[in-house]
């Protein structure tokens, strides 16, 4: 969720958020980035989730707010506890708004993000 840009993948990078977990991990204890990090812990299901809901979909910033906003609790908490958080300037917004319950998410989904799609 963080940034206005649409979301760049080096090449690779495709394969390997579809990788195994243990392939995964050891690549997340080495990367600098936060997000990235973050995405390689979580779980292969998920990131087959982020390639087909956002890379596949172009990227966008809308896509990725979207992709963050629907999943559930625990994805969204340690997203923000883990990046947002930990940023040296954290997006209160964007903690704020992950935070909130379902039907606000979609609310927000719904009255801003399809707007502007």
């Amino acid at each position: 969720m963080s940034g206005d840009a649409p979301l760049v993948l080096p090449p690779g990078a495709r394969a390997v958020l579809r990788a195994p977990d243990a392939l995964t991990r050891v690549l997340a204890a080495i990367d600098s980035d936060p997000e990235r990090r973050w995405l390689l812990r979580r779980p292969r299901a998920l990131r087959r989730s982020f390639v087909e809901h956002v890379i596949d979909h172009g990227g966008g910033t809308a896509v990725q707010r979207r992709w963050m906003l629907e999943q559930d609790d625990d994805v969204r908490a340690s997203y923000v506890s883990e990046v947002l958080e930990r940023a040296r300037e954290p997006d209160r917004e964007a903690i704020w708004l992950l935070c909130q319950d379902d039907a606000v998410r979609a609310s927000y989904v719904a009255d801003v993000l399809d707007v502007c799609t």
